[in-house]
């Protein structure tokens, strides 16, 4: 493909373009949100039954443990966003791309191919490990 095939893109296609990496990028943040209030709703929940069974004294040990494990989930949340980003962006730009098709021709041509095989010819269902085991020894012994 030259240079010229894929900078001709339609605006219809920039726009679909733009409305699925907004619609891609929602869909993370809305998970990395629902992910991070889960946990922290377990963190307080597990800390309100620990109250309930009477340990008023490690009150202050609680709160703070409660508050490394927030620093340190923010922390770790952080950490994987910027590593995934620096490792994206360091093939991005090993690769000499200049824009998304350039870079999913390159690695396409990079990475091995998938072959398109039609559907096995074995059996591919087994009632449990003897069966299997038994079929194994049977397909050995023909070979």
């Amino acid at each position: 493909m030259t240079n010229a095939n894929i900078n001709e893109i339609s605006d219809e296609e920039k726009k679909f373009r733009v409305r699925a990496g907004i619609f891609l990028a929602s869909v993370a943040g809305i998970a990395g949100i629902a992910g991070f209030g889960k946990t922290l709703a377990a963190s307080k929940r597990q800390e309100q039954v620990l109250l309930e069974k009477g340990v008023i004294e490690n009150v202050r040990l609680l709160n703070a443990g409660s508050s490394l494990a927030m620093r340190a989930l923010g922390w770790g949340t952080l950490c994987a966003v910027i590593g995934t980003f620096t490792f994206s962006y360091g093939l991005w730009k090993l690769s000499g791309a200049t824009s998304m098709k350039e870079f999913r021709l390159k690695m396409g041509s990079l990475l091995p191919k998938l072959s398109k095989d039609g559907p096995p010819t074995s059996r591919t269902e087994f009632d449990g490990l003897r069966d299997l085991m038994e079929y194994l020894s049977k397909w050995k012994a023909e070979k």
